[in-house]
Parts: C-alpha cells; structure tokens; sequence
C-alpha cells in the first residue's frame, strides 16, 4: 500500500498518537492496545494484518511488524503480512478472502505505514475503524480493520512514491520493533497468546 488513510489526516478525536522517540512509548503503546484486546470477547479470534511490501523501504512497515511476531512461538496469533509473504495491493483482497474463509467473524487489527506532515513523522496511531489502503493515491481498494495501527514513516504531499523510495529504515525498523514489542505485551496482558518461546531482541 501506498498510504493507508491519506496523505495529511486530521486526528481522529477517538484515536491515540504516541511519538516513538518517546522514551515510555512501549508502556503507553502496550496499556492502549490491552484496553482493545482486553474487550475482544474470548471466542473471538483477534487477526493482525500487517499492510505493506518490502519492495520500498517507507511501505515495508508493516511486513516488518508482522516479521517480528512471527519469530515467536506461540498458539493464539492469527498473522498475515510478512517480509517473506507480504500483503500488498495485488493480493489485498485474496487476504480478506482466505481470513473470511478460515475466520468466523474475526476482530482485525489492521497494520500500515503512510506518510503525513513533518511535525507528525515518527507518530504510531492507535485507532477504532478500519484502514483505507491506496486513499492517497485515489486506489480503490477494500477497507479493513475494526482497528487500526498506523506509523507516520515521512512527509508526503509531493513525489509520494519517491518519498517513500527514500524513506530511512532506521525509523522504519525503530517504530516496527516498537509496534511489535508492544503488541505482544499486550496480548500477553489479555491472556490471548500462550506457549511463548520468546524471540531474540523483543522482550
């Protein structure tokens, strides 16, 4: 995906920003998404979709994320979107339609990177509703989520694609260790995930 909810958004009042420069980031990113989790009813599987393509260093956001809690162990994590089997523009909706197929009315938290002004690069939103992959661009592409999470990686309004070409990875993978550290503490904090075989460097 290019972006997932436009180019420059106005902050939803319902949605939560953190800086991921901030020093307590992973504690008020985790204590936000468990008070989500924690309201998923327990027959209701939570699905992580992570949004993106490792072909551009600003979009490779969410195969990161969902790269990240992969490497762990354990039962109760539902995942699409990795390095190695991103979900893109090409097959975002033979995604929705494998989850619809394997899933019985799932909770989806859906994961993307977009662009947005330069005094909001290095923000994680935490929000209700879905993600409109492709906005930016006027891609007509389905919605998705009953949640979102969504790292501002530049600055967009101009040469978009490029931008995102030349994004730094260094504040792509900060915010994608970030985002996964934070949600597997969370879902550890709801009781949703079990067997854990922790993973080098995420604790």
């Amino acid at each position: 995906m290019k972006f997932s909810l436009g180019l420059f958004q106005k902050p939803d009042p319902a949605s939560y920003r953190f800086n991921y420069s901030d020093p307590d980031v992973v504690n008020g990113l985790t204590q936000r998404l468990f008070q989500y989790f924690a309201q998923v009813p327990s027959h209701q599987q939570i699905v992580f979709v992570c949004i993106g393509t490792d072909r551009s260093t600003g979009d490779s956001l969410g195969p990161l994320i969902g790269t990240h809690l992969h490497k762990h162990q354990y039962s109760g994590l539902h995942l699409f979107g990795t390095l190695d089997e991103p979900v893109h523009a090409m097959n975002l909706n033979d995604s929705i339609a494998e989850i619809e197929r394997s899933y019985d009315s799932p909770y989806i938290v859906a994961i993307d990177a977009c662009l947005g002004q330069v005094s909001s690069v290095g923000c994680i939103t935490v929000a209700d509703g879905p993600v409109k992959p492709g906005a930016g661009v006027q891609k007509e592409l389905p919605s998705l989520g009953d949640m979102h999470v969504t790292g501002i990686v530049n600055v967009g309004g101009f040469m978009e694609y490029f931008v995102l070409q030349n994004t730094r990875l260094s504040v792509v993978m900060r915010m994608s260790e970030i985002i996964s550290r934070s949600i597997f503490r969370s879902l550890m904090m709801a009781r949703r995930i079990t067997s854990v075989q922790q993973a080098p460097g995420i604790d």
